[in-house]
Protein backbone atom coordinates (compact mmCIF):
# COMPACT_ATOMS: atom_id res chain seq x y z
CA UNK A 1 0.00 0.00 0.00
CA UNK A 2 1.36 3.31 -0.90
CA UNK A 3 1.22 6.03 1.50
CA UNK A 4 2.46 9.98 1.73
CA UNK A 5 6.16 10.50 1.36
CA UNK A 6 6.75 6.67 -0.84
CA UNK A 7 8.75 7.40 -4.08
CA UNK A 8 5.99 7.55 -6.45
CA UNK A 9 6.55 4.38 -8.71
CA UNK A 10 7.72 4.89 -12.30
CA UNK A 11 5.94 4.24 -15.63
CA UNK A 12 6.14 4.41 -19.06
CA UNK A 13 2.52 4.53 -21.18
CA UNK A 14 1.15 5.87 -24.36
CA UNK A 15 -0.61 8.88 -24.50
CA UNK A 16 -2.92 9.75 -26.91
CA UNK A 17 -0.93 10.50 -29.84
CA UNK A 18 1.31 7.15 -29.31
CA UNK A 19 4.08 8.40 -27.34
CA UNK A 20 5.82 6.58 -24.59
CA UNK A 21 5.09 8.96 -20.90
CA UNK A 22 7.21 8.04 -18.01
CA UNK A 23 6.24 9.64 -14.80
CA UNK A 24 9.86 10.72 -14.51
CA UNK A 25 10.08 12.48 -17.38
CA UNK A 26 8.26 15.38 -14.86
CA UNK A 27 10.66 15.67 -11.82
CA UNK A 28 10.99 19.15 -11.45
CA UNK A 29 7.32 19.57 -11.60
CA UNK A 30 4.49 18.46 -8.87
CA UNK A 31 2.37 15.93 -10.90
CA UNK A 32 -1.46 15.59 -10.39
CA UNK A 33 -2.20 11.97 -10.98
CA UNK A 34 -5.43 11.04 -11.45
CA UNK A 35 -6.86 7.23 -11.93
CA UNK A 36 -10.22 7.15 -13.85
CA UNK A 37 -12.77 3.73 -14.71
CA UNK A 38 -13.44 4.65 -18.35
CA UNK A 39 -13.64 7.34 -21.05
CA UNK A 40 -16.84 8.65 -21.91
CA UNK A 41 -19.03 7.62 -18.74
CA UNK A 42 -20.98 10.41 -17.01
CA UNK A 43 -18.62 10.48 -13.74
CA UNK A 44 -15.40 10.14 -15.66
CA UNK A 45 -16.67 12.51 -17.98
CA UNK A 46 -17.76 15.09 -14.94
CA UNK A 47 -13.76 14.69 -13.59
CA UNK A 48 -12.23 14.98 -16.87
CA UNK A 49 -14.12 18.40 -18.16
CA UNK A 50 -13.12 19.52 -14.03
CA UNK A 51 -9.83 19.77 -15.18
CA UNK A 52 -9.91 20.86 -18.20
CA UNK A 53 -11.62 24.00 -16.59
CA UNK A 54 -9.05 24.42 -14.24
CA UNK A 55 -6.30 23.67 -16.31
CA UNK A 56 -5.39 27.27 -16.72
CA UNK A 57 -4.77 27.18 -12.70
CA UNK A 58 -2.85 24.16 -12.92
CA UNK A 59 -0.60 25.37 -15.56
CA UNK A 60 0.20 29.02 -13.82
CA UNK A 61 1.19 26.29 -10.46
CA UNK A 62 3.71 25.09 -13.19
CA UNK A 63 1.66 21.42 -12.62
CA UNK A 64 1.08 19.02 -14.77
CA UNK A 65 -2.01 16.74 -14.88
CA UNK A 66 -1.69 12.96 -15.76
CA UNK A 67 -5.22 10.68 -16.44
CA UNK A 68 -4.54 7.05 -16.34
CA UNK A 69 -7.07 4.34 -17.28
CA UNK A 70 -7.46 1.08 -18.78
CA UNK A 71 -8.79 2.34 -21.96
CA UNK A 72 -6.85 2.35 -25.32
CA UNK A 73 -5.29 4.98 -26.88
CA UNK A 74 -8.06 5.36 -29.53
CA UNK A 75 -10.26 5.38 -27.08
CA UNK A 76 -8.28 8.68 -25.18
CA UNK A 77 -8.30 10.07 -28.39
CA UNK A 78 -11.59 10.69 -29.55
CA UNK A 79 -12.53 11.29 -25.22
CA UNK A 80 -9.94 14.17 -25.64
CA UNK A 81 -11.26 15.67 -28.55
CA UNK A 82 -15.05 15.26 -27.66
CA UNK A 83 -14.28 17.42 -24.47
CA UNK A 84 -10.96 19.21 -25.40
CA UNK A 85 -8.88 18.08 -22.70
CA UNK A 86 -5.80 20.09 -22.51
CA UNK A 87 -4.10 17.30 -20.57
CA UNK A 88 -1.83 13.86 -20.71
CA UNK A 89 -4.04 10.98 -20.79
CA UNK A 90 -2.24 7.99 -20.69
CA UNK A 91 -3.19 4.10 -21.34
CA UNK A 92 -2.43 1.45 -19.04
CA UNK A 93 -4.41 -2.06 -20.58
CA UNK A 94 -2.01 -4.02 -19.01
CA UNK A 95 -2.66 -2.57 -15.85
CA UNK A 96 0.72 -1.78 -14.87
CA UNK A 97 0.47 1.76 -13.27
CA UNK A 98 -2.98 0.70 -12.35
CA UNK A 99 -1.89 -2.19 -9.89
CA UNK A 100 1.71 -0.23 -8.74
CA UNK A 101 -0.61 2.61 -7.28
CA UNK A 102 -2.80 0.21 -5.94
CA UNK A 103 -6.13 1.82 -7.66
CA UNK A 104 -7.77 -2.31 -8.92
CA UNK A 105 -10.17 -3.05 -6.22
CA UNK A 106 -13.04 -5.03 -5.83
CA UNK A 107 -15.66 -2.42 -6.28
CA UNK A 108 -19.81 -3.11 -5.38
CA UNK A 109 -22.43 -1.99 -7.83
CA UNK A 110 -26.11 -2.57 -8.09
CA UNK A 111 -25.74 -5.33 -5.86
CA UNK A 112 -22.59 -6.63 -8.06
CA UNK A 113 -19.13 -7.62 -7.24
CA UNK A 114 -16.25 -6.77 -9.96
CA UNK A 115 -12.78 -5.53 -9.56
CA UNK A 116 -12.25 -2.46 -11.36
CA UNK A 117 -10.39 1.02 -10.90
CA UNK A 118 -11.40 3.23 -8.05
CA UNK A 119 -10.99 6.47 -8.74
CA UNK A 120 -8.30 7.85 -6.95
CA UNK A 121 -6.18 11.35 -7.14
CA UNK A 122 -2.45 11.09 -6.23
CA UNK A 123 -0.19 14.70 -6.21
CA UNK A 124 3.36 13.58 -6.98
CA UNK A 125 6.06 16.28 -5.27
CA UNK A 126 8.77 17.56 -7.49
CA UNK A 127 11.34 14.83 -6.51
CA UNK A 128 9.03 12.44 -7.37
CA UNK A 129 7.51 11.56 -4.09
CA UNK A 130 3.76 10.87 -2.92
CA UNK A 131 2.61 14.39 -1.41
CA UNK A 132 -1.10 13.09 -0.97
CA UNK A 133 -3.44 10.98 -1.62
CA UNK A 134 -6.70 11.24 -2.31
CA UNK A 135 -9.37 7.95 -2.40
CA UNK A 136 -12.29 7.40 -3.82
CA UNK A 137 -12.79 11.31 -5.02
CA UNK A 138 -15.86 13.12 -6.41
CA UNK A 139 -15.64 13.72 -9.59
CA UNK A 140 -17.32 16.93 -10.42
CA UNK A 141 -14.98 18.69 -7.18
CA UNK A 142 -12.06 16.99 -7.26
CA UNK A 143 -9.68 19.50 -9.76
CA UNK A 144 -11.09 22.49 -7.51
CA UNK A 145 -10.07 20.66 -4.30
CA UNK A 146 -6.67 19.84 -5.55
CA UNK A 147 -6.09 23.78 -6.41
CA UNK A 148 -7.44 24.51 -3.41
CA UNK A 149 -4.79 22.15 -1.43
CA UNK A 150 -2.27 23.77 -4.30
CA UNK A 151 -2.84 27.60 -2.90
CA UNK A 152 -2.12 26.98 0.84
Amino acid sequence: MLEIGNKAPDFALSDKDGNVVKLSDFLGKKVVLYFYPKDNTPGCTKQACAFAGAYEGFKEKNVEVIGISRDSVASHVKFAEKYSLPFVLLSDKELSAINAYGVWQEKKMCGKVSMGVVRTTFIIDEEGNIEKIMPKVKPDTNAEEILAYLSK
